[in-house]
């Protein structure tokens, strides 16, 4: 903290400065200056962090003075090896959420008449150990499930997963996850032997080519926006493939609209024609792969007339795209949502890195895989830490009987070998009663669940229900307990960013009310259920992930702070970290790339006349998932305060509908009415719709049966939709025209 506190005096008349680089509502700047001069410096608690929002991982010095946050400003460039000097509007400016009115200071307990009122941490426990030691003694701990956080610290989800698995019994433990990247986990770690970014954050700068898709990155991940959008300027090649015109594409040396729901196709496209040109690099296939010549067969159907046909991409440009990956000396491939949101989503990230593997882009500077996470500690939190229904931290399998017995010795308890149900699977298996209790910590799963309506019968239907979280968001609208959490700036621990970067997270103010960080509350938990947990602080708790994990054997806090990061693997404590993987041999039996030809797929859903068009979710810059911390900012809410449905002029003109109009929109789930947003972002067959808003939650539209077979992902990406006019009350809302609703960073 005296560290930070010394660089925050030397640069505090810098302050309003730093924070006029930002597009602020009118008057916040004025307001956080006041506010830094109103204090006196020796005052304010000061201290060097990472961002609570994405899963970049910028680091800052937060400015509290033990109530608020009152300013946050780049650390020394040195010390932030991600961001440098940037930082996005979120991680800035949105903190209002701390000591929001409705912040939860208080375990609440449902009461005889069906109410929540207020209780004591020693009432709550005694409840929620109850409750779901009832269910476990007359069903077996199987019928309890927990759902982790990606937005907790890594030490709090060891311990969510070390809890289902000791004290509940259940391998039944899951997070968010399962509803985003575990396509590209199952996709890479089959091919490469990790499931996860190959690269270090600067590659983005080194690159001769980025291919970008399904990737809203100025919106989803402004910071790593700017790195890209500078190396385009400084010469680089930039390929977008995407179903919108989003925003990066402006900067594109080649944009291609394609059709929702079959990259695949234009992958395999690309890759065919490389391959039948020549234009592979045999030496690296020839000494570092296996599979080519499966791949060589696979790609053959996809033509590029059969491209166009299925996709819409022009075979000029699938033929542009792969010269320009081919001609680059290192190339950066690098995907979200869009590309793994799918019932294929594994076999697109696998299409993907065949690519990647033919051309040679992999273990050198500037070239590699780079999924970019969306969670801030979705990475560390959401798999390297085990809260999996088949993994144990470090993505070690509970069903090799060795690295079983390995954590039942530590853990001084008998754990099934049979995997858990995955996320999406646990609402499906509380239909037919397998499932009856839940935990949920840090996930509004209301909101974020496909077929929100069926997730919404299923926790009002369960037998006990927790939720732990710093509001009594929609999720803890059913719960019969919910119990005060800690935001990330209310405790210490870690979050591993999106390129494996391990950085501290720092407290700087105290917690709000009675609330807890998350191992407090389970480790109070454990020990009422039976067990004897004596954790003293989450850097102990570091100390036993590093002694069972070694992806992070050299991982601890001490090294983490003194180091400012360190990438995993981390093999021991003389072990500086990996910055790129695979610059010498594949995580693999054999050591290789072990490649696969991937065929024919398309989306379990496809428009017809009833539902003639396709639906594909996603972000806005200013709105952070389902809007539990950004809907409680007041500038931010100025900028994207509501929901809307981006469609094309042609189809506007078609439905009679104008910028601003409700229309309804329906597919075979559900139905939600929002304002549209007349634009030729999307083409003439698709719409658009954000995930941010409870009102009118697009996930009442998305389809919870038809998930990836091997990771068991949603298809959020493509719902087959009819629209209409409104039929209510003419209404319009003017707010969602234009640039705002578009969140341009």
């Amino acid at each position: 903290m005296q560290r930070a506190k010394q660089q925050a005096l030397k640069n505090v008349e810098h302050v309003a400065e730093g924070v006029a680089a930002e597009t602020l509502p009118e008057g916040k700047l004025f307001e956080i200056a006041q506010s830094i001069g109103d204090k006196r410096l020796e005052e304010l608690n000061v201290e060097d962090t990472t961002c609570g929002y994405c899963a970049v991982g910028c680091r800052f010095d937060l400015y509290s003075d033990g109530e608020e946050v009152l300013a946050a400003r780049p650390t020394a460039e040195e010390d932030a090896p991600v961001n440098g000097i940037s930082t996005c509007v979120k991680g800035k400016f949105s903190y209002d959420f701390i000591n929001s009115d409705d912040r939860l200071t208080s375990p609440l307990v449902r009461d005889e008449n069906g109410a929540f009122r207020e209780a004591s941490w020693d009432e709550a426990l005694s409840r929620v150990a109850e409750g779901l030691g009832a269910i476990k003694d007359e069903h077996g701990g199987e019928a309890l499930s927990v759902i982790a956080s990606s937005k907790a610290t890594n030490e709090d989800n060891y311990l969510m997963g070390k809890f289902a698995r000791q004290v509940l019994g259940t391998n039944s433990v899951d997070n968010c996850n399962r509803l985003c990247h575990s396509s590209t986990v199952a996709g890479l770690a089959r091919t490469y032997g990790y499931g996860a970014a190959s690269i270090t954050t600067e590659d983005l700068e080194l690159a001769d080519c980025i291919l970008l898709t399904g990737s809203n990155t100025t919106e989803a991940h402004p910071v790593l926006a700017t790195r890209i959008k500078q190396n385009v300027r400084d010469g680089a090649d930039l390929l977008v493939f995407d179903p919108r015109e989003i925003q990066i594409a402006e900067y594109a040396t080649q944009y291609s609209r394609v059709k929702p729901g079959y990259d695949a196709v234009w992958i395999n496209g690309l890759t065919r024609y490389i391959v039948n040109n020549d234009l592979h690099d045999e030496e690296f296939v020839a000494e570092r792969t296996t599979g080519f010549e499966d791949v060589k067969q696979a790609v053959q159907e996809f033509t590029p007339e059969r491209v166009e046909e299925v996709t819409g991409v022009p075979p000029e440009e699938i033929a542009a795209a792969a010269e320009t990956v081919a001609a680059a000396d290192a190339c950066v491939f690098g995907w979200t949502l869009g590309l793994t949101e799918h019932s294929h989503g594994t076999e697109n990230v696998m299409a993907m890195a065949n690519l990647a593997a033919v051309t040679g882009n992999l273990g050198k500077p500037g070239a590699g895989v780079s999924p970019f996470r969306g969670q801030n500690n979705v990475q560390g939190g959401g798999g390297d830490m085990g809260p999996l229904p088949d993994n144990f931290p470090g993505y070690q399998d509970i069903a090799d009987d060795e690295i079983r017995a390995k954590f039942e010795d530590a853990w001084d308890c008998d754990i099934s070998p049979e995997y858990g149900y995955y996320t999406t699977q646990m609402f499906l298996a509380a239909d037919d009663d397998d499932v009856r209790g839940m935990y949920i910590i840090g996930e509004n799963a209301a909101l974020s669940e496909p077929g929100v309506n069926h997730a919404e019968d299923v926790l009002r239907e369960l037998e006990f229900l927790v939720v732990q979280d710093l509001f009594v968001n929609e999720t803890a609208q059913y719960a019969d307990v919910v119990l005060p959490a800690c935001s990330f700036v209310e405790k210490t621990g870690t979050f591993t960013n999106t390129d494996r970067t391990v950085q501290m997270v720092k407290q700087v103010m105290e917690p709000k009310g009675d609330s807890r960080p998350d191992w407090e509350i389970l480790q109070d938990l454990a020990n009422r259920m039976g067990w004897e947990w004596d954790y003293d602080s989450s850097a102990e708790i570091m100390e036993e992930v590093s002694s069972l994990t070694p992806l992070y054997g050299g991982v601890s806090h001490e090294r983490v702070d003194a180091e400012g990061g360190l990438q995993w693997p981390c093999w021991d404590e003389d072990h500086p970290g990996t910055e790129r993987l695979y610059t010498e041999e594949f995580n693999t039996e054999n050591g290789k790339a072990n490649l696969q030809g991937i065929g024919y797929s398309e989306p379990a859903e496809t428009p017809d006349e009833q539902y003639p068009f396709t639906l594909t979710t996603g972000r806005v810059l200013y709105q952070y998932h389902t809007g539990t911390m950004t809907h409680r900012e007041a500038g931010i809410m100025q900028y994207s305060p509501n929901n809307f449905v981006e469609i094309h002029p042609e189809t506007a003109a078609e439905l009679g509908v104008e910028s601003g109009e409700l229309v309804t929109i329906e597919s075979r789930n559900g139905e939600i009415a929002v304002p549209a947003q007349v634009t030729d972002r999307v083409g003439p067959e698709n719409v658009f719709v954000p995930i941010h808003f409870a009102d009118s939650a697009v996930n009442r539209l998305t389809d919870e049966e038809h998930l990836d077979p091997a990771a068991a992902t949603p298809e959020f990406k493509v719902s087959a939709v009819r629209i209409r006019p409104y039929e209510g009350e003419a209404e319009t809302m003017a707010s969602v025209e234009g640039e705002v609703a578009r969140g341009d960073d």
